[in-house]
Parts: structure tokens; sequence; C-alpha cells
């Protein structure tokens, strides 16, 4: 039996790359895509994912808002975060408050995978941010 990823970015090429890399896993499937915070929580109603992969700046709803609204219907739902920005500490205190188990660059694809992979086994993936350089060397 696959396991059902529902895809939610506002940016279509980055669906299609998403879709792409989810899909060369043996295993899983997409089985929704939405492009913003709310058409995702119709979307999960209508193809009761196993997993959510979303990200964080999308338009009606940001991914944090929409994160809040699902654990309200779906609370067992694993979601991870996409996002441009670093994955700094307080991202992963944001994230997790609004319901996330893990954040991802979306600057690699194997990353994403990474974080799938552990959410399914029901661990968290925060994904490590590059260490600070000090003015005085590592």
């Amino acid at each position: 039996m696959p396991v059902n990823i529902l895809i939610a970015d506002d940016d279509a090429p980055i669906r299609r790359l998403l879709r792409r890399v989810i899909e060369e896993h043996a295993g899983w499937q997409v089985c929704g895509e939405a492009e913003n915070g709310r058409e995702v929580l119709t979307k999960i109603g209508e193809s009761s994912p196993d997993l959510l992969v979303m990200d964080l700046a999308m338009p009606q709803m940001n991914g944090l808002q929409a994160a809040r609204e699902i654990c309200k219907v779906a609370p067992d739902l694993p979601m991870l975060l996409l996002t441009v920005q670093q994955v700094s500490k307080e991202l992963v205190q944001e994230a997790r408050s609004a319901g996330f188990h893990g954040a991802v660059s979306k600057s690699t694809g194997s990353e994403v995978v990474r974080g799938i992979e552990t959410l399914l086994r029901k661990e968290d993936f925060f994904a490590p941010s590059p260490p600070e350089v000090s003015a005085y060397g590592p």
C-alpha cells in the first residue's frame, strides 16, 4: 500500500519538482496538490494523506497558519515545512508550535526525502542549519 503525500506550495514548478522527487521513491505517491493554505485544508479532507509537505510562504493562509488549522481536523498528520529561509532556531520553534514535525530548506531534494523518511518513522526532522562562524575562527 503506497504512502499518500499531499503537496502544498504556491509555486507550480516547485510542486512539479516535489512530485517528481516524491514519486521517484518506491512506495510513495502524490495524492493531491494545493497552491494556498485554504486549499490545503480542503484537499486534506478529500485525499486523506499520510503526510503533508507544505510551504511556509503561501497566499491566503501561510504554512504556519494552515498547520494550526490542520491540527484541529487531523492532529496525527505528519507535516513537513518547506522554506527558502534558513531553518533557524526561531523557525523551528514556530514550526513546532504550529504542529510541524519537521522543517527543511527547499534547496535540495535529498533533504526533503530525508525529512519525509524521518517523519514516516514517527520521528522529528528539523534540518540542521549551517554552523555559525565566529570572527575568531571555528
